[in-house]
């Protein structure tokens, strides 16, 4: 990884993301469930970090959180 980068990635848990969302956990797992009716292809996808832990890159949520009050503003 390059130590001069401007900053680092960082990644969130599902809790971090309930925060930052403020989102339920159902609700985050609906919008990444392709086959939900509820199903958001803008929200980002987690990576996954072993077989059992996912999380969520953190500059992709906070783009996604801009992006909802962007769409606030255009209306």
């Amino acid at each position: 990884m390059n130590t001069s980068t401007e900053y680092q990635y960082r990644i969130f848990n599902i809790k971090t993301v309930i925060e930052v969302t403020a989102l339920s956990r159902s609700t985050i797992y609906e919008l990444i469930k392709s086959t939900s009716p509820y199903y958001d292809a803008s929200f980002p996808k987690p990576i996954h970090l072993t077989e059992t832990r996912i999380g969520w890159v953190s500059q992709e949520i906070y783009d996604w959180v801009e992006s909802k009050i962007a769409l606030r503003e255009a209306k």
